[in-house]
């Protein structure tokens, strides 16, 4: 079932949803299973897949010279998918990028996705590789997220690359794509920023999912703004509880997110990790429970992976 209709069918009942990594290469699916299975019992009506691109190391030879080693630390994105609607019968949502492919790449996992009954995905341009200052595309791949829905917005009409084909059959994904309640970081303003957003939103995407934030207010003016625009999707909050003093400058650096100053107060204040992953979970519940109280459709959990701080929030909550 597609994202919007979860919506339609719940008819202004805020449900719960959360977001995982697919496990390290190496690792089996049954990781992912034990870090799903405890977060069923609150229903969730899709699970979200991250895709992680290829990253690059250079390993030394003789003579000072260096080779290039292409690696996926975190594949299978698509199998999980699988997976999770094999054994959960829930919706699966895989991310595609626009980094590391180029649109033929595209195409194909597309249609992989629409031969499995995947309904829903979540359009990203994505980040550069570790060794670019900036984004840059693959040959013959997409530089924007726009770019991306508008491909996959083509082939939901029919539209395949190869325009020599006949009788084409169409797919029918529902496409959400990311926003941004504090902007991108490389966008020069919030302003600016939304109005990159209108045009993915024009582009044929669906609804919004936004980037974690801490800070309420920051989720309840970046609506308003996306409303004063014209944009009418639905908007879906990201929230992450934050679990070790490490993150305390790992999130505003990485995410390129505030931290609100009563919350670095009190992590601050933490003797250990257990105390400040505590003050995470209240943080968050407390978040939590004034956005549902403002009814939005979903409520939906980072949780990297983990599911002990996020079923504690979702005990609270559903």
């Amino acid at each position: 079932m597609k994202v919007t209709d979860h919506i339609k069918k719940a008819k202004g009942k805020t449900q719960f949803t959360f977001e995982i990594l697919p496990p390290l290469k190496g690792q089996d699916i049954q990781s992912i299973f034990d870090a799903i299975d405890p977060l069923m019992e609150f229903n969730p009506p899709f699970i979200d897949v991250t895709y992680h691109r290829e990253e690059y190391n250079y390993i030394e030879r003789e003579k000072g010279l260096l080779e290039k080693k292409v690696i996926r630390k975190r594949p299978g994105t698509v199998g999980i998918c699988a997976a999770i609607q094999n054994r959960y019968q829930v919706d699966a949502i895989p991310h595609i990028l626009c980094g590391g492919f180029t649109q033929e790449d595209t195409e194909n996992f597309l249609i992989d996705l629409d031969f499995l009954g995947i309904e829903n995905l979540v359009a990203l341009r994505g980040d550069a590789v570790k060794s670019e200052t900036y984004f840059n595309p693959n040959k013959g791949g997409h530089t924007y997220a726009k770019d991306l829905v508008v491909q996959i917005n083509n082939l939901n009409q029919g539209q395949y690359l190869d325009e020599e084909l006949l009788n084409s059959t169409p797919t029918d994904f529902c496409v959400g794509v990311a926003g941004y309640p504090e902007k991108h970081a490389e966008a020069p303003s919030l302003e600016s920023d939304i109005q990159f957003l209108k045009e993915k939103i024009k582009a044929g995407s669906d609804y919004i999912i936004t980037q974690m934030f801490f800070d309420n207010q920051k989720f309840f003016e970046f609506k308003k703004k996306c409303r004063e625009a014209g944009i009418d999707v639905p908007i879906i909050p990201g929230l992450k509880p934050m679990a070790t003093l490490k993150q305390l400058n790992l999130i505003p650096h990485r995410f390129h997110v505030d931290l609100p100053q009563e919350l670095i107060n009190e992590i601050q204040k933490a003797s250990d990790n257990s105390a400040v992953s505590e003050i995470g979970i209240e943080w968050c519940i407390e978040q939590s429970k004034e956005l549902k109280k403002h009814g939005v459709p979903f409520l939906h959990y980072y949780s990297m992976g983990k599911s002990k701080n996020v079923k504690k929030i979702a005990q609270a909550l559903f």
